[in-house]
């Protein structure tokens, strides 16, 4: 049974839940909740949400009608008390929520009209279900068999004799009863794998980089939301590509130059390793200022998603991060090239603002 006070908390959290729904493109564009991530879980800090509650003014102050009084007299306290001068601000007022990370991803399919995901192969993860396998004569009611019982009662009347062809009643008693048994089976699930890519070459400065730390985490709850479990490996690269954990990652930075395609042929190397595409779903997300060292190195790169990396992937998603040091000239070769490709996804981060824009053109092909 629920009570008032819990009817009226619930009623709250529903409250809460819309008033992050009604920000939820102000908080995407910012990297603060990421730090308050849990592992189900995230924190948001909700502004101007204020508990109900009574306020009783000073006893003996006087009330509505006491005293004399001229037009204009303020109703409240003395704007001047105790040598203190009433504030001319309102008070900051904030809420930490804590939200799953499911709710999170619910309330991004909302926003975002996000269409669900439509995975692909069985894979190596697995999860219980329970299977009946058998037949036994003790077991809970529910699970009673009402066939096999009454094959049992009608047996045991025909081999006593108590059984009339021309009054078939069949009284099942309790030694007649059977009962459903179960085992536990492990019943194979879609794996999904995130591969990250990034530029760390010398013009991808903190602040492309918190952009795209910031996408990634949206993505992450969405693709996160599709499937039991997802692996998620880093690449970056400047003229050089190698594979390395999360922190590295997000606070690596080079001053050598671009090489793309080797980002690329070590990507395609992990997938063909141990990624078998008929089990996995594959979700490849490359983030760059769009400077690469030469056009030969870009034929090399569109060559590589033609004939392996796209065909491999559920989706290949390239993010251009804007860079005043970048010359923004890969996303319009790879535009020119993959046209009538469903499977390739491009979008132009120019700055925070752009990651509800660029969250939209990556997920929502329902890929």
């Amino acid at each position: 049974m629920i009570t008032g006070i819990k009817r009226d908390h619930q009623r709250f959290k529903q409250i809460v839940k819309g008033k992050i729904k009604q920000n939820l493109k102000k908080y995407m564009t910012q990297g603060e909740i990421i730090g308050r991530q849990g592992k189900d879980y995230v924190r948001i800090p909700v502004h101007q949400i204020d508990l109900p509650h009574f306020r009783f003014g000073q006893r003996q102050s006087g009330g509505v009608g006491s005293g004399d009084g001229q037009p204009g007299t303020s109703l409240g306290q003395e704007g001047e008390q105790n040598g203190q001068k009433a504030g001319s601000s309102e008070g900051e007022h904030t809420l930490d929520v804590e939200v799953t990370l499911q709710e999170l991803a619910e309330m991004l399919a909302q926003e975002l009209e996000l269409p669900r995901i439509q995975p692909k192969g069985q894979g190596s993860l697995s999860s219980q279900k329970n299977k009946y396998t058998g037949i036994h004569n003790v077991g809970p009611n529910s699970l009673r068999h009402l066939k096999r019982t009454y094959r049992e009662a009608l047996k045991r009347q025909i081999i006593s004799g108590l059984y009339d062809p021309k009054n078939p009643v069949i009284v099942p008693i309790k030694r007649d009863f059977r009962f459903r048994t179960w085992k536990n089976i492990q019943k194979p699930q879609n794996n999904a794998l995130i591969v990250y890519m990034m530029d760390v070459s010398g013009s991808m400065g903190d602040e492309q980089k918190e952009i795209v730390r910031t996408e990634s985490f949206w993505i992450d709850t969405w693709i996160r939301s599709n499937y039991k479990d997802i692996d998620i490996r880093y690449i970056i690269h400047d003229a050089a590509a190698r594979e390395v954990d999360e922190n590295t990652f997000y606070h690596t930075r080079e001053s050598g130059g671009t090489l793309i395609s080797s980002a690329y042929k070590l990507c395609l190397d992990l997938i063909s390793k141990e990624y078998p595409i008929d089990e996995w779903n594959i979700y490849v997300f490359h983030f760059s200022d769009g400077d690469n060292w030469s056009a030969e190195d870009t034929k090399l790169c569109v060559d590589l998603l033609k004939a392996d990396l796209v065909p491999k992937c559920n989706l290949f998603c390239y993010g251009q991060v804007e860079s005043r040091y970048g010359s923004g000239q890969f996303i319009k070769d790879l535009m020119e090239n993959f046209q009538e490709e469903g499977r390739l996804v491009t979008s132009k981060i120019e700055n925070k603002e752009a990651i509800y824009r660029s969250l939209k053109e990556f997920l929502g092909k329902g890929k």
